[in-house]
């Protein structure tokens, strides 16, 4: 196993009545404790997760990181656990940082016992969706004094899952009343489904974020410059979508460049002569990659846009790279952006064809409200401070 990072947070030296045993800051000597528990706290959290240091092929890295850095500055002790599989391995864009602790494992005996001593010394331990130990952690957890939270980044693919098989690998098999909170990376009506399917007694909904300090509009790349482009990892029910929304109309304007960016997709997939495929586009470029384009496609997996209340992460650091976006719809998407003035909302191929007749002056200012709206609403410290109350409430 290995160690990155180690922020320092000293104890508060008042006996306080807060739960969380870190503060930012040391009480003053003359104040009480009523006056320490009107100062920012600042908790020991465990995660363990599916990745943190690859965003090759998951959209759960770069929330990660996001969130994990943001807490980290705010003085929160974090630790991330990631099984050290090889796919992700052989992608892996992130080995360090400075703001928090990522503790790579190569199997769950040979870190059990830190695991154990990790989760007995926090404030809040979370196992996410599709961790590969997701069961073994849920016991450790449940078996704990720490605040048991079940953060689910695949929400619609949980309960499209447990609906036709009555389980799903990575919830424990009592399904997931034990924990003190359930975390929704989609809202909307899923959150009672939650309740209702799989017996979590508190949820809430922690949608994606983006944070402005890598996703910024920067000077455009010949490398990236298209008309209209879209990233996303491959996913067969994302697919039809696609080929309606931007195939299609690639197949209509002929004379104009659509670019697609991506893992996954199957090497026999035909692509129109106008469209150009990059296998991978790390982090580190996105901001390249959507400050370069014309105007940006929003493709949802089929199962997230019938749930409703499904926003990716992509659209957002789209938003705040100053990216017009042209979005399919789903129910609660205009709870996160106005359609038709910070984002335009297509059904089928003649609404992308529509768009992409509209001048660049108008584009212009549409990807320019759509930054205003992610900066004020949709970072990561705005989500970062949402999870903050979510856990004190749970306390």
């Amino acid at each position: 196993m290995s160690f990155t990072g180690s922020p320092s947070i000293q104890p508060c030296p008042t006996i306080c009545s807060f739960p969380f045993r870190f503060r930012i800051e040391a009480c003053e000597s003359e104040k009480v404790c009523s006056g320490c528990l009107d100062r920012k706290t600042a908790m020991k959290l465990v995660i363990f997760g599916l990745t943190i240091s690859s965003s090759w092929g998951n959209g759960h890295a770069t929330l990660w990181r996001a969130l994990c850095k943001e807490l980290g500055r705010q003085g929160h002790q974090i630790t991330f656990f990631e099984h050290d599989v090889p796919y992700y391995a052989r992608h892996r864009d992130l080995t360090a940082s400075l703001d928090y602790q990522l503790l790579l494992y190569s199997d769950w005996t040979a870190i059990q016992c830190h695991a154990v001593r990790a989760v007995r010394e926090s404030d809040a331990a979370i196992v996410t969706s599709y961790c590969p130990d997701a069961r073994t952690v849920s016991n450790l957890i449940l078996d704990s004094d720490a605040i048991k939270i079940f953060y689910d980044l695949d929400t619609a693919v949980t309960l499209e899952k447990f609906g036709a098989e009555g389980s799903v690998d990575y919830i424990p098999e009592q399904g997931l009343g034990g924990f003190d909170l359930v975390l929704s990376y989609v809202g909307g009506r899923a959150l009672e489904e939650l309740r209702s399917l799989l017996g979590a007694h508190r949820t809430a909904a922690l949608y994606g974020s983006v944070d402005p300090e890598v996703h910024k509009p920067v000077p455009k790349s010949v490398h990236y410059d298209a008309d209209l482009s879209y990233l996303g990892t491959y996913a067969s029910d994302r697919q039809p979508t696609l080929q309606e929304l931007l195939l299609d109309p690639a197949r209509h304007l002929p004379k104009k460049k659509f670019l697609v960016g991506g893992a996954q997709y199957p090497e026999d997939l035909p692509w129109n002569d106008n469209v150009w495929f990059i296998p991978h586009v790390p982090p580190s470029e996105h901001a390249a990659f959507y400050s370069s384009c014309g105007a940006t496609l929003n493709v949802t997996r089929a199962a997230m846009a019938g749930v409703g209340y499904c926003p990716s992460g992509r659209l957002f650091e789209a938003a705040a790279c100053e990216a017009p976006i042209v979005s399919d719809w789903w129910e609660g998407l205009d709870e996160f952006f106005d359609p038709g003035r910070e984002l335009l909302v297509a059904r089928c191929s003649e609404d992308v064809i529509d768009t992409l007749e509209r001048s660049p002056e108008e584009l212009r200012r549409i990807g320019k409200s759509a930054r205003e709206r992610a900066l004020g609403a949709h970072t990561a410290r705005h989500r970062t401070q949402q999870l903050i109350e979510f856990i004190e409430a749970a306390a």
